[in-house]
């Protein structure tokens, strides 16, 4: 066995008999006796304290410290690793702390961790959200030594920060500074591994309170695409957490959802945390049963087939059953059972009414867009906000309890730009190609307006080309009159 290995073993053995204890960094300098570091954290410790004093008392508050690890354990690194420093003060380290270190001793956290979704977030370089940050927003204005053609600074402090990126090593173990910092959930590390464990157990600290607050996912996940940091704030589970903070007993070790706390849900309540049947897991998507990412919602195995993950064979009626258990421990069984009727109703309204037959007819646009690149038209844009942003906001809205978001900030938003700027803009399109001289602008032109007016004859829509079905005319009449009575309005 490796020394490091024996070093983690040693160090979790102490970890339980010590974490009553309120020991602070500064004992290992008073060789208070009560922990053994080896040699080389405590030749680091000379400096760090000196250099970053922050840092070192973070981790000196950190349960690592009261089992013994220090800089050294995590930060050490083997001759051949792609991104060893030689010689840093005598020792061989790396700055980067991947995934993979971390598994010597957190091995379980890590085979879920990487299994997820959040450990692939880096793949979505080259994606169309990176043609906004890098080209439509953005320029080659940034250089360094890993791009001397130059990068997007968008990109490098937008969309990597929270994605993460492919992190580049310079001669000697220095890295880029286009690509580190960077503690993106799903960056791709020197050493072939994905994510970073400090994504959400922020350095040097990895408290655990800091990772199950609801404030640790707002760093990546609140905005006008994915704002599930705001939608948690508006829901009542926010509401009730905000209110209650102080009895949430976010410190525990041992923190199930019944038994630790029970005055709010938190973001790793329901994703991650642990319930009286069910143990902690560091793949987010075991409790989703949708996966509202997408232009048209899926089912999650869908999207973990795509990713080549272990997901693939665990269909969503299970991972519905997990959620329902952590539900389960305030809300009964009619509740749960009917809130999942309301949100799937969402969900496929969504997707039947709107994403699929956007779909459709962007397809039948493609032949008559001007210019070829992503976002040169304004259809492009058009179509995008509608998906990406007001529907992802109207269905996580739903799934998370928060109505604004799933009305205001969504659905309505859907509908005008649907009915008031992409349906407009698809039928100017299809106008100025009736009158083309290509005989294939034409014939694109000719197919996209019958797309169009099968689209409107259908019950959905036929409302906006005034052809309602009489009954529900009728029935909204009633209702008009009736509110009008309510309120004694003429």
């Amino acid at each position: 066995m490796s020394r490091y290995g024996k070093s983690c073993i040693q160090s979790l053995a102490i970890l339980g008999f010590l974490m009553w204890s309120a020991v602070t960094a500064a004992q290992i300098e008073e060789g208070a006796g009560l922990l053994q570091f080896s040699d080389e954290t405590q030749n680091c410790v000379e400096c760090h304290r000196k250099l970053n004093p922050g840092l070192y008392q973070q981790w000196g508050d950190s349960a690592h410290f009261r089992a013994g690890v220090g800089c050294f354990e995590c930060h050490q690194a083997e001759d051949d690793d792609p991104d060893v420093m030689e010689d840093h003060n005598g020792h061989t380290i790396s700055v980067i702390v991947s995934p993979k270190d971390c598994a010597r001793c957190h091995a379980e956290e890590v085979k879920q961790f990487s299994s997820s979704h959040h450990a692939k977030a880096g793949r979505i370089l080259g994606s169309l959200d990176n043609v906004l940050a890098e080209v439509v927003e953005g320029n080659r204005g940034l250089k360094t030594s890993a791009f001397p053609h130059g990068t997007s600074a968008v990109a490098v402090n937008g969309c990597w920060q929270c994605h993460g990126t492919e992190v580049k090593v310079l001669e000697g173990g220095k890295l880029d500074p286009a690509t580190f910092p960077n503690s993106g959930i799903g960056r791709l590390n020197p050493d072939g591994s994905e994510g970073s464990c400090a994504a959400c157990h922020a350095r040097h600290s990895f408290s655990v309170a800091e990772a199950r607050h609801p404030d640790s996912c707002g760093k990546c996940h609140l905005g006008p695409d994915h704002p599930q940091k705001e939608i948690y704030a508006e829901s009542k589970h926010g509401i009730a957490f905000a209110a209650n903070i102080k009895r949430m007993n976010l410190h525990s070790s041992k923190w199930i959802v019944g038994e630790d706390y029970w005055a709010a849900p938190t973001c790793a309540t329901c994703h991650m945390s642990a319930t009286k049947n069910q143990s902690v897991t560091h793949d987010v998507g075991m409790r989703i049963s949708w996966n509202n990412r997408p232009i048209v919602s899926v089912r999650p195995e869908q999207a973990d087939k795509k990713l080549g993950l272990p997901g693939a064979d665990v269909p969503w009626q299970i991972r519905r059953k997990n959620m329902k258990d952590v539900c389960s421990n305030c809300h009964n069984k009619n509740w749960v059972d009917a809130f999942y009727i309301q949100y799937d109703g969402l969900v496929e309204l969504y997707n039947d009414k709107f994403a699929k037959v956007g779909k459709e007819l962007m397809a039948a646009a493609k032949p008559l867009r001007h210019r070829d690149a992503p976002f040169a038209n304004k259809v492009d844009w058009v179509w995008f906000e509608l998906w990406h942003h007001e529907g992802r906001r109207a269905r996580h809205g739903a799934s998370m309890m928060a109505p604004d978001y799933t009305h205001w900030h969504g659905m309505y938003d859907v509908a005008k730009s649907f009915y008031t700027e992409f349906v407009p803009e698809l039928l100017e399109m299809a106008e100025k190609g009736q009158v083309s001289t290509d005989p294939a602008k034409k014939a694109a032109a000719a197919k996209l307006m019958e797309t169009i007016r099968k689209v409107f004859d259908d019950s959905n829509h036929r409302w906006a080309v005034d052809k309602m079905d009489p009954s529900e005319r009728a029935m909204r009449e009633k209702a008009r009159r009736e509110f009008l009575e309510r309120y004694k309005r003429n």
